[in-house]
């Protein structure tokens, strides 16, 4: 069985890295978060410097104005214009591509490769608790999608290891998204979320989940708001390739 979702196209997906882009100071380099006090040139070029190397026009990469919501928008068109207070963009329309930022958020990268439906999610500590993942999944559901179908994909993000939080707050999410309890390498209260989110999507009946183990707290090439703020925002992106993309 083929691994495309329909004729003509399939499922692609890529995370950026830091260096390689035109910010500077905190920024440096290839930031590309349009919200963290970098230059807005510098942004605007990153941006498209990402769009040509994915090979798509710049107007069918789709970004969000994160907000830490459960708020899920359904992308049919190309866009130069950021998509307001979301947290989640679903598509159906092969060659649009969704971003995600994050910087100790979990991106995580959503499909249904037979229904060609997809999705890209951004599920920091207050979105994973309010149940943004499990949101989406029904909105994929409602755009064609089965559950059962679903890959997952879970980016780069602070791991359990070094995401330190009180007691109190490790207790709430734990309560919330079961599995995210952990202790950090000093022995305090921690944070996992990919395991969390790993584990609420694997009870929902998804197919599989693969993870990008990196921790972006630990790792340099990757931005961290924790390690290092103000600082950039790195990028998940996922697309359906028709193989007849810009760039």
């Amino acid at each position: 069985m083929s691994s495309s979702p329909g004729p003509g196209f399939r499922v692609r997906r890529v995370v950026t890295a830091r260096a390689g882009g035109r910010s500077v100071g905190p920024y440096e380099s290839f930031n590309l978060g349009d919200h963290v006090g970098d230059d807005p040139v510098a942004v605007e070029a990153n941006r498209r410097r990402l769009a040509e190397k994915i090979s798509v026009p710049f107007d069918h990469l789709i970004w969000m104005e994160q907000i830490h919501s459960r708020n899920v928008t359904v992308i049919d068109r190309p866009t130069e214009t950021v998509v307001p207070a979301t947290d989640a963009l679903v598509t159906t329309v092969p060659g649009l591509a969704l971003a995600t930022l994050s910087a100790d958020c979990v991106p995580v990268l959503l499909s249904d490769e037979e229904a060609g439906v997809i999705a890209a999610v951004h599920a920091g500590r207050i979105g994973a608790r309010i149940g943004i993942v499990s949101r989406v999944l029904e909105v994929m559901v409602e755009q064609g999608a089965r559950i059962g179908r679903i890959g997952a994909f879970l980016g780069p993000a602070a791991s359990g290891r070094q995401y330190e939080v009180p007691a109190a707050m490790q207790a709430d999410v734990e309560k919330a998204l079961p599995g995210s309890a952990t202790r950090t390498v000093r022995g305090t209260p921690g944070l996992d979320l990919r395991a969390g989110i790993r584990r609420q999507l694997l009870d929902a009946g998804v197919s599989g989940v693969a993870e990008d183990p990196r921790c972006t707290i630990e790792d340099r090439t990757l931005f961290s708001h924790r390690r290092e703020a103000p600082t950039g925002r790195l990028a998940a992106v996922i697309w359906m390739d028709t193989g007849q993309g810009g760039g």
